[in-house]
């Protein structure tokens, strides 16, 4: 019998530089956290982006509860899960421009998170105008547009992340 596999907490940090934008967030149950995900057990990573969002959910083995996704390595066939804490999602500032923030944190048994990929769904609003922008898509690391209430150019640029132990 193998021993479980201890629970860490891991946060995502998001790093990137506003302009005359703030309060960048994931919004909504149905946002997908796009990830890469290694096994704790043998190390295997996945090939293919993956996944996790608010709104799923799946049972852990032996009533343990659940978590956003459970998964059985391919290699080694550990069960492992990987869990959104909600209350830990945090928007990304205007005065974090140019920061490192952990804008999410996730409880990992045996499936640890390598690599990130922001895609859509992000949400934002003019630092001064509080104009709302939705639907951001940062999969080029970069976007702009244009606050018609300000006349001026918004934009969320060099958009970068690393993932730190909590």
């Amino acid at each position: 019998l193998s021993l479980p596999l201890a629970l860490q907490r891991i946060g995502l940090q998001l790093r990137a530089t506003l302009e005359n934008i703030t309060r960048l967030r994931a919004e909504g149950e149905d946002f997908r956290w796009y990830l890469k995900l290694k096994c704790g057990n043998c190390g295997e990573v996945s090939e293919k982006w993956q996944y996790l969002r608010l709104m799923d959910s799946a049972p852990l083995k032996g009533g343990r509860g659940s978590a956003t996704m459970v998964q059985k390595c391919k290699l080694c066939s550990r069960e492992n899960s990987i869990d959104i804490l909600s209350q830990t999602i945090k928007p990304y500032n205007a005065e974090d421009s140019e920061k490192f923030k952990t804008i999410v944190e996730f409880e990992c048994r045996g499936l640890e998170p390598v690599d990130f990929q922001p895609q859509a769904r992000f949400a934002a609003e003019g630092a001064e105008s509080g104009t709302p922008f939705n639907d951001i898509n940062l999969l080029e690391k970069d976007w702009n547009d244009y606050d018609e209430k300000t006349k001026e150019s918004v934009g969320i640029y060099e958009v970068t992340h690393k993932f730190v132990k909590c």
